[in-house]
């Protein structure tokens, strides 16, 4: 299982694949089984680790408003198509 960092960097990859404004949550970017098999506290961490680079670095996905249960939701923006 990747550690965290790692998690962090597969799912900031995974946001080029999506299109303009499609709204995605964090477990999106990893197939299911990948998702569950992820512990609930890594899970948490990756979740901030991804918030933060959303909010710090220059990228195509916006912060949106959180869900019910409260996980944040995510908006492709316009911005160009980057790799990170």
């Amino acid at each position: 299982m990747p550690n965290v960092n790692e998690l962090l960097e597969i799912a900031k990859a995974e946001i080029n694949y999506l299109n303009l404004g499609e709204v995605f949550l964090v477990r999106d970017l990893f197939k299911g089984y990948e998702w569950n098999r992820i512990s609930r506290s890594d899970r948490l961490l990756l979740g901030t680790l991804f918030l933060n680079f959303m909010r710090n670095e220059n990228s195509r996905a916006k912060v949106i408003e959180k869900t019910s249960s409260g996980q944040q939701k995510y908006r492709i923006s316009d911005r160009q198509k980057e790799d990170f």
